[in-house]
């Protein structure tokens, strides 16, 4: 009978399946779903600094909205300085989630700041969480900005954290570095537990009819899972950090594909919105009849099998062109009708 059991981040599960940070993992009764449908952990929602700011600023223009409006009062708010209160409820909400199911749970962080990176994390450790999942990314807005000087602030504020904390740190990367590979290389250096690929990073939308911009949903599909899956495949055998898939895992047999390329975990979001929470348990019931009918009886015996450094053929990790002698042209032509 197939054992499903991997590790990750230093965390034994009992299966490869995380319930990545959504919105679903807010609610205690989702939680409580996602640990009976199987799931060997779960992320948190994330706490975003970009909101605090928010409601930061919304509460000071609330506050300061009459000042001034008579020579006799310069604020009729004296003396009173008020925050957000998110960042409180937030690890209020942690906690509960932690006393709320068995499996890990990780807390997930978004911050701008240096300083608030390191705040917010002792912060979350103090919630008694499994794991912080840090999410680090950058937008392009400034064309003078180097790629060595953002990776570098990325790197040191990386190194801060992990001198201010003793959980397990996971990065969570996007694809859009000029080399992700080195950069993932110096986090793994840097002390990193595990590596998550990729972030799937909010893409803005335009309505042409309202000439408006719109905030579409940003669910995956199951192809987008070919770039997690060729980075696995590229990293495993050469970090010491754990590799987490993430991105376009709708099935058992999708996350059977990472665990071949080289991955020791993934994490699933888009399929618990399109297939509800319980799709967890036919993906596990998928890998472990993969598993038995390949006669493998743990995931150690074939993970990273079909990774650049163990494949006999490394040419899907060496070549990023469409190759006319491995494919067939008329094929794919006739399949989207592009000829008769």
């Amino acid at each position: 009978m197939a054992n499903l059991k991997t590790k990750y981040m230093g965390l034994e599960l009992k299966n490869p399946i995380i319930a990545g940070a959504s919105n679903l993992t807010l609610d205690i009764e989702n939680l409580k779903k996602m640990e009976e449908a199987g799931a060997a952990a779960i992320v948190f929602k994330s706490l975003f600094e970009e909101q605090i700011q928010l409601e930061n600023l919304e509460i000071h223009e609330l506050l300061t909205e009459y000042e001034e409006r008579n020579a006799e009062m310069v604020t009729i708010f004296p003396g009173s300085i008020k925050k957000s209160n998110y960042p409180v409820l937030h690890i209020e909400k942690l906690k509960k989630a932690k006393e709320a199911v068995s499996i890990p749970v990780i807390a997930s962080l978004n911050a701008l700041s240096e300083a608030s990176w390191v705040e917010y994390a002792k912060e979350i450790e103090a919630a008694g969480v499994d794991g912080l999942e840090l999410n680090f990314y950058t937008v392009p807005e400034k064309s003078a900005e180097s790629v060595t000087d953002i990776e570098k602030k990325q790197l040191e504020t990386f190194l801060k954290i992990r001198s201010a904390v003793k959980l397990p740190l996971a990065v969570k990367l996007s694809p859009y570095y000029t080399n992700p590979l080195k950069l993932i290389a110096d986090f793994d250096k840097a002390g990193a537990n595990a590596v998550v690929l990729f972030n799937r990073l909010f893409q803005p939308d335009i309505d042409i009819n309202s000439e408006k911009h719109l905030y579409p949903w940003s669910l995956s599909n199951s192809e987008d899972n070919r770039l997690p899956l060729r980075f696995a495949g590229l990293l495993y055998d050469n970090i010491k950090a754990s590799i987490c898939s993430n991105t376009g895992i709708f099935t058992g047999n999708d996350v059977i594909k990472m665990l071949l390329a080289g991955a020791d975990a993934v994490q699933v979001v888009s399929t618990l919105y399109l297939n509800q929470i319980n799709v967890i348990e036919s993906m596990l019931a998928d890998a472990a009849r993969w598993m038995d009918s390949k006669g493998y009886l743990t995931i150690g015996e074939f993970r990273g099998i079909l990774s650049k450094s163990r494949a006999e053929d490394a040419l899907p990790y060496q070549r990023t062109q469409y190759i006319d002698f491995k494919m067939s042209t008329s094929a794919i032509l006739k399949k989207y009708r592009a000829i008769s």
